[in-house]
C-alpha cells in the first residue's frame, strides 16, 4: 500500500472534519497519524473514543503511558513511541521510565517494570499472559480490573500501531525530537 497523505479538516471526508478541527484546537496541529485515520471516519472516532475512556481508567499517567509505549515499542511503531514519548514528557512521566522502555532496558521502578512485562506478554501472547506474569501482576498490587485496562491500553494501541504501519505515517515534526527506530527484529 502507497503512503496515505494526512487529511485535514478541510479535506477530510465531512464526518471527520469536526473531529480533526477539535484535535487542531486542542493540540494546536492535527497529528498525521489522526490525519491519516480520517480516511477511515469511523476508524478515527473509535481510536479517539478508546482513548478518552482509557483516560477514564484507574491506573495512573505514568502506568497509562507504560502501557502505551509497551505496546507501540513491542509493535514496533516508530510514530507512537516517538509521540507518546513527548506526551509523557508533558504528563511528567519519569524520564528514566521512558528511556528504560526506549531502549528496552528494565524499569528501575519494580511495580512499573511488573506492569510493562505483563503489558509485553498480553501483546506477544495475543492475550494469555502466562500465569508467571499474572501472578506477579497481581503480587505487585494490581487488580483483574486492571488487568482488563491494559487490554483496553493494548486494543487502542493496536488500533494506532497498525494504521501507522499500514500507512506509513510520517512523523509530526512536533515529534521529531522523540524519533525513535525499533531494533530489527520487530520490524516487517
Amino acid at each position: 500500500m502507497t503512503n496515505l497523505k494526512p487529511l485535514n479538516e478541510l479535506n477530510a471526508p465531512e464526518v471527520a472534519r469536526e473531529v480533526l478541527g477539535q484535535a487542531k484546537k486542542n493540540y494546536g496541529f492535527i497529528p498525521n497519524l489522526l490525519g491519516n485515520m480520517a480516511h477511515a471516519p469511523a476508524l478515527l472516532k473509535a481510536y479517539l473514543s478508546v482513548g478518552a475512556l482509557f483516560d477514564q481508567t484507574s491506573l495512573s499517567p505514568t502506568e497509562r503511558q507504560v502501557v502505551l509505549l509497551t505496546v507501540s515499542a513491542q509493535n514496533g511503531c516508530e510514530y507512537c513511541v516517538a509521540a507518546h514519548t513527548a506526551i509523557a514528557g508533558m504528563q511528567k512521566v519519569p524520564q528514566d521510565v521512558v528511556q528504560a522502555i526506549r531502549t528496552n532496558e528494565p524499569i528501575a521502578d519494580g511495580k512499573l517494570e511488573t506492569l510493562r512485562d505483563y503489558t509485553r506478554e498480553v501483546v506477544e501472547r495475543r492475550g494469555w499472559p502466562s500465569a508467571a506474569a499474572s501472578a506477579r501482576f497481581e503480587a505487585a498490587g494490581y487488580t483483574s480490573e486492571q488487568a482488563l485496562e491494559v487490554v483496553l491500553g493494548v486494543g487502542m494501541k493496536t488500533l494506532s500501531n497498525y494504521t501507522n504501519h499500514f500507512a506509513k505515517t510520517p512523523l509530526d515534526r512536533q515529534f521529531a525530537s522523540a524519533a525513535w527506530e525499533p531494533a530489527a527484529a520487530v520490524k516487517g
